[in-house]
């Protein structure tokens, strides 16, 4: 599945091609009205780091600024967490996630768990 952005506009509800799901932290779409709740939805990841980025960030933490390869794997974290929670809502039969949200927790010295979390929904246009 490739990743489409998390939040898009609500105007593109009508517009979207199969596969594509509205996410939004709201907890309303303004224009649509929520016809049935589907239930929670949720897709997680865990990722460790490396050695290598270890190295590097203990290098960076010296000069200081920006530490770019655990931005990326956080980055990349965050989109397969999305991804699995829009599959799971897909699966469902929604077209849209409302009331998301992100969380992170440690799960072991060097690793941590991103969870996307949600209310899947089906949305139709307000009359």
């Amino acid at each position: 599945m490739t990743s489409t952005p998390a939040v898009l506009h609500a105007a593109d509800l009508a517009h979207r091609r199969a596969g594509e799901m509205l996410v939004t932290t709201t907890e309303s779409v303004v224009g649509f009205r929520v016809v049935r709740v589907l239930g929670l939805v949720r897709g997680n990841t865990v990722r460790t780091r490396n050695l290598g980025q270890d190295f590097l960030a203990g290098l960076r933490n010296i000069v200081g600024g920006e530490v770019t390869q655990y931005t990326a794997m956080l980055s990349q974290s965050r989109e397969q967490a999305l991804d699995r929670m829009r599959a799971e809502a897909l699966a469902l039969g929604a077209n849209a996630i409302i009331a998301m949200r992100l969380t992170t927790s440690t799960v072991m010295a060097g690793a941590a768990e991103i969870l996307a979390y949600g209310t899947a929904v089906l949305l139709a246009p307000e009359e």
